[in-house]
C-alpha cells in the first residue's frame, strides 16, 4: 500500500507540471465563463443554455484531460527509460498501474472541482440554483473515472496516438450505445446480431452519468440513480484496471 500512495504522490506531482493539463483547463473556463454570453445571445431559456453548456464543456474537457494525461504519463516513463529503474525495484507492476491510476483521480479531481466551483459560481449569480447541478457534476466525475481507466488500458500496449483514437473512440461510442440496442433490433442476421448485442454488453454505457437533462428540464431524478452509477464506474473500472495489469506484467522492458 505504501508503495502505491508513493507512486500516486509522484503522479500527482508529474501531472502538475504538464502544460496540456494547463491548456485544456483554460479552455473549460472560458467556455464556462462565456457560456452566460452565449445564453443571452441564443434563442431560448437563457439559464438552460448556460447550465447545459456550462455541463458539457465540464464533462468534454475533462474527458481530454483524463485520456492525455492517463496515456502520456505513462508513456512518459517507458520513453524516458524511467520504467526501468521502476521495476528493477521491488514494486509490483500492479502497484505501479494502481498507483498511476489513483493520482490521475486525485489531479482529475482538483481540476473537475475548480471547474465546478466556477460553474455553480456563475448559477448563483444568476440565482438559478438547481440541487441537481451537484448531482450532475458527480456523475461527471464517475464518467472520468472510466475514462482515466480506459486511457491507462490502452497505454499499457499501444502508443499514444493510437491510444488517444481508441479511448476517443470508445468516449463516443459510450454516449451513442443505446443506439446499438435500436439496431440490434433491425439485425436478421445471427452473427451481426450477435456482434451488436457483444458490443453492447462489452462497451462503457457512458450516458448512464448525461444527467444534463434531469437538470435542464427539471425531470425527476431516482434516489438510487446516482448511486448505481458510481457502483457501476467503480466495477467498471476495477476491471479495466485488472486487465491493464494482466498486459502490463506481460510486457518485456528489456
Amino acid at each position: 500500500m505504501k508503495n502505491i500512495w508513493v507512486l500516486a504522490t509522484l503522479t500527482m506531482r508529474e501531472a502538475i507540471r504538464d502544460r496540456i493539463l494547463y491548456l485544456l483547463l483554460f479552455f473549460a473556463i472560458m467556455l464556462i465563463v462565456t457560456s452566460s454570453v452565449i445564453g443571452r445571445l441564443t434563442v431560448g431559456d437563457e439559464i438552460k443554455i448556460i447550465k447545459d453548456f456550462g455541463l458539457t464543456s465540464i464533462s468534454f474537457f475533462g474527458v481530454l484531460i483524463s485520456i492525455f494525461l492517463g496515456i502520456g504519463l505513462l508513456y512518459k516513463e517507458i520513453d524516458k527509460k524511467t520504467i526501468y529503474v521502476i521495476i528493477s525495484k521491488p514494486i509490483k507492476r500492479s502497484h505501479f498501474i494502481i498507483g498511476k491510476f489513483i493520482g490521475l483521480l486525485f489531479v482529475l479531481f482538483a481540476n473537475w472541482l475548480f471547474m465546478s466551483i466556477i460553474f455553480l459560481a456563475l448559477i448563483a449569480m444568476k440565482k438559478a440554483w438547481d440541487t441537481n447541478l451537484i448531482w450532475a457534476l458527480l456523475a461527471i466525475y464517475f464518467e472520468f473515472i472510466i475514462i482515466t481507466a480506459i486511457a491507462i488500458l490502452f497505454s499499457s500496449f499501444s502508443t499514444p496516438i493510437l491510444s488517444s483514437l481508441f479511448s476517443l473512440c470508445i468516449y463516443f461510442t459510450g454516449h451513442l450505445i443505446e443506439g446499438l440496442k435500436m439496431m440490434e433490433k433491425k439485425i436478421e442476421s445471427a452473427i451481426p446480431k450477435a456482434i451488436v448485442i457483444f458490443s453492447y454488453y462489452l462497451l462503457p454505457n457512458l450516458e448512464r452519468f448525461n444527467l444534463r437533462g434531469v437538470v435542464v428540464h427539471g425531470d425527476y431524478l431516482g434516489d438510487m440513480q446516482l448511486f448505481y452509477s458510481f457502483l457501476y464506474a467503480v466495477v467498471y473500472s476495477c476491471a479495466l484496471l485488472l486487465l491493464a495489469i494482466a498486459i502490463f506484467q506481460r510486457r518485456n522492458f528489456i
